[in-house]
């Protein structure tokens, strides 16, 4: 039996070569149910997102080259384009994947959250295709506590390592609760987007987009309940804004000194906080000389973001240290499973002489012998049929010079090790 996490990253494999080998959430259901038909693959789980797609299997052998030759299959992709780019990793090295995947600390923005909702995800898909047996689910759920515990014990998630995070938590130090502010985002491309749901997940419920093309405003504006505006109404909901971020490629400044001073005497002078992300510059640097303003560049938030990747670096080296721990704890539980069948067997034997005596105790009963003798028969005879295996093994080895066996008897049947 081989466990086995097979697949492609952002780090072995450019970005068009991550989308051909991409799982669609409707192709999902096919493609769990065409893995686990594989020769030799038990279990099976697909993890695709963005920047990786991840084969998690139990294999009856250790053979994996038909899951490489499976996954070119799926999406028509060359071998040799294909073989280049995977890494595979194998029982106690898989396991410690998924530990790491999980807790973020294999992600292109190390500790991002967003991976442990696409690996519940991906188990909760394969619980649902009938994929899943007992090692694979209790590996993932293993990968959830621990992926929890490192971001309970450690700071892995707690600073800044982008532009768009970096400002929501400058929003945050200075408002406090975002729930009651406004928020104007001037532009619709990738850092708004991802500024728009760091905002919403931080609670802020009013904001609006402001786009050169209105459409592409309202197609973001309608994920998180806010509103689109052009870039020219800007000033109409200037004094709305209590925190604004800019991020366009406008080749000159949108917003001037003079509008920004209009908008404070109608918010009768309560703070603004802007954040400028665009270069060249979307707001005029004219605008943070006034009293009222916060205003932050990109460099600015470059200092923040440096801070925040030393942080998380340091808080990765703990969670590094719980992977570890938690990865032999599995192992452990991987280990005990070998004992299983032999427990098992030893139990069955014996409760099979539990009951042959028991019913030849009956018959006496029956017969009329004297209950206190037929207990005694039944006590005695189960108890050396149940120790008489062990015993003449015990003799053969004591015979043979076997020490080590005999320790390890007195450890198993509990017997005190000093003979005194």
């Amino acid at each position: 039996m081989s466990l086995i996490a097979l697949g492609i990253n952002h780090r072995t494999a450019p970005v068009e070569v991550r989308e051909q080998l991409a799982f669609p959430p409707d192709r999902l259901p096919d493609a769990l149910h065409s893995l686990n038909a594989v020769p030799e693959v038990c279990e099976a789980a697909i993890l695709s997102t963005c920047n990786r797609t991840e084969l998690y299997c139990r294999l009856e052998g250790d053979d994996s080259a038909t899951l490489v030759d499976w996954l070119g299959a799926q999406h028509s992709l060359p071998l040799n384009r294909l073989r280049p780019c995977l890494y595979q990793h194998r029982d106690r090295e898989a396991v410690r994947h998924m530990l790491r995947v999980a807790s973020g600390l294999d992600s292109m923005v190390l500790g991002e959250p967003q991976i442990l909702g696409q690996m519940k995800e991906a188990y909760q898909r394969a619980r649902e295709a009938g994929t899943l047996s007992s090692l694979l689910n209790r590996l993932f759920q293993h990968a959830f506590t621990v992926a929890k515990r490192v971001r309970t014990d450690t700071a892995i998630g707690a600073s800044p390592v982008s532009v768009a995070f970096a400002a929501v938590s400058l929003a945050r130090q200075i408002f406090g609760d975002l729930g009651e502010q406004t928020a104007l985002l001037i532009g619709a491309g990738e850092t708004i987007e991802l500024t728009a749901r760091h905002l919403h997940e931080q609670g802020l419920e009013r904001m609006i987009i402001a786009n050169r093309t209105v459409e592409r405003a309202h197609s973001l504006a309608a994920e998180f309940n806010g509103y689109a505006i052009a870039l020219d109404d800007i000033d109409t909901h200037l004094a709305e804004a209590d925190i604004l971020v800019a991020s366009t490629a406008a080749p000159e400044p949108l917003l001037f000194r003079p509008a920004v001073e209009q908008a404070l005497k109608r918010r009768k002078h309560r703070p603004m906080f802007m954040v400028d992300i665009a270069v060249p510059r979307d707001i005029d640097a004219a605008v943070g000389e006034l009293e009222d303003v916060y205003l932050y560049t990109v460099d600015d938030l470059r200092e923040v973001i440096d801070e925040g990747l030393r942080s998380r670096q340091e808080a990765a080296q703990q969670a590094e240290e719980i992977i570890d721990v938690q990865t032999a704890h599995f192992e452990g539980w991987l280990r005990s499973l070998d004992a299983v069948s032999t427990i098992r067997a030893y139990r069955q034997r014996a409760e099979r002489e539990r009951d042959q005596l028991l019913e030849k105790a009956r018959q006496q009963l029956a017969q009329g012998r004297d209950p206190q003798q037929v207990v005694e028969f039944l006590a005695n005879t189960l108890t050396n049929k149940l120790i008489h295996a062990p015993s003449a093994a015990l003799r053969e080895a004591a015979y043979d010079g076997r020490a080590e066996l005999i320790e390890t008897a007195r450890q198993l049947l509990g017997m005190d090790t000093d003979p005194s």
